[in-house]
């Protein structure tokens, strides 16, 4: 096993920087970059995008310092010049590139070019929106769709697993934004009544309160969006528990258990279960990680909560490079990591599986 682990953190190299060589090519030929925003806003022009669709072969890319950035016309070249310095862009793009790698190789992601603040406290900053949608969507994911799912499997074929997995589909066929107007509208005081409240993440005298009091705030707050956010997680895991369940159901092991005169609970629960939970339990930091560092820009928006998906949209519109950069290297790399984990999760719950023998 220390073998096969070793091999896949091997691969992590080569991966991970295949991501940042396709994302930072692609960034060459993307117009209108962070130099451009910022004559754009010197020059009064409004959206930097109007000037492009305007300026036509005009236009440059914002990475090679040539002399054309849209707006520039009326500013002096050494202040231009003075720009491309700041941000890097009179180097290479592979000088640029090493020298970003090297930085993120020590876990320096730099700063953005419009907040003066780290990247990494920025992403700290916004970190508890996303560690609350995350975790609490996939908790409560887990908490009803398994025990559901195990239902369905024992009840296969009857009324409630008919009405149920009806009731599945409808709820994976409403958009979370769409769900979460409707939340609004419902009771968040949009058209009847006036029961969470509409925005944040805490209330302004959230300071003030006791430790109960701040836990009933928080979970007040939260309450809206982790349910617009969990909505259609139900479907996949669901299914996913029921159709494991029913394929163990029908091996030669349960069959011997009941003749054996065990009741139905000490077969399901005593014999079925571990077997059958295997992949769904050993997916679950898969699953985390991607509702986690997905962040629902819509979700976040309709909520005026200030997360990653916010943060992800605001740095690609202004085209905050260290913050695009930093955060697809940082993610790529923990997403990278959990697979392992995700792997080791099936060894630790079901110790006969070996990837070692399967690779050889």
């Amino acid at each position: 096993m220390g073998a096969y682990i070793l091999r896949r953190l091997l691969l992590v190299i080569p991966t991970l920087l295949g991501i940042m060589i396709i994302n930072f090519t692609l960034t060459q030929f993307v117009p209108g970059g962070p130099i451009e925003q910022i004559i754009a806003q010197l020059e009064g022009g409004g959206d930097v995008f109007e000037g492009i669709a305007g300026g036509g072969s005009e236009a440059l890319d914002n990475n090679t310092g040539d002399s054309g950035y849209v707006g520039a016309r009326g500013l002096p070249p050494e202040f231009i010049a003075q720009l491309e310095a700041e941000f890097g862009f009179d180097k290479p793009p592979l000088e640029r590139f090493l020298n970003m790698m090297w930085n993120y190789i020590r876990f320096d992601f730099g700063e953005s070019y419009f907040r003066s603040i780290s990247v990494v406290d920025l992403v700290l900053e916004k970190m508890p929106v996303s560690i609350t949608l995350g975790l609490w969507s996939t908790v409560i994911a887990y908490l009803v769709s398994i025990p559901l799912g195990i239902r369905k499997a024992v009840k296969d074929g009857s009324p409630f697993d008919t009405w149920t997995s009806g009731m599945i589909i409808v709820a994976y066929a409403i958009p979370g934004f769409l769900f979460a107007i409707l939340l609004l509208v419902l009771f968040a005081g949009g058209s009847y009544w006036q029961v969470f409240p509409l925005r944040g993440l805490t209330s302004d005298n959230f300071d003030e309160l006791s430790m109960l009091g701040k836990a009933a705030d928080y979970f007040w707050h939260i309450t809206l969006p982790v349910l617009a956010s969990t909505i259609s997680a139900f479907a996949t895991l669901t299914l996913l528990t029921k159709n494991s369940f029913l394929d163990e159901i029908k091996k030669q092991y349960v069959i011997t258990a009941k003749a054996k005169g065990l009741s139905e609970g000490r077969v399901l629960y005593g014999h079925i279960f571990r077997n059958a939970m295997l992949i769904v339990i050993a997916g679950f930091p898969a699953v985390f990680i991607g509702v986690f560092f997905g962040g629902s820009l819509i979700i976040e928006t309709i909520f005026s909560l200030d997360g990653l998906g916010r943060l992800g949209f605001e740095a690609a519109v202004a085209r905050d490079y260290p913050v695009i950069f930093g955060t697809l290297f940082f993610f790529g790399l923990v997403g990278l990591v959990v697979g392992i984990l995700s792997d080791l999760m099936y060894v630790f719950i079901d110790p006969r599986i070996d990837f070692e023998t399967r690779e050889s």
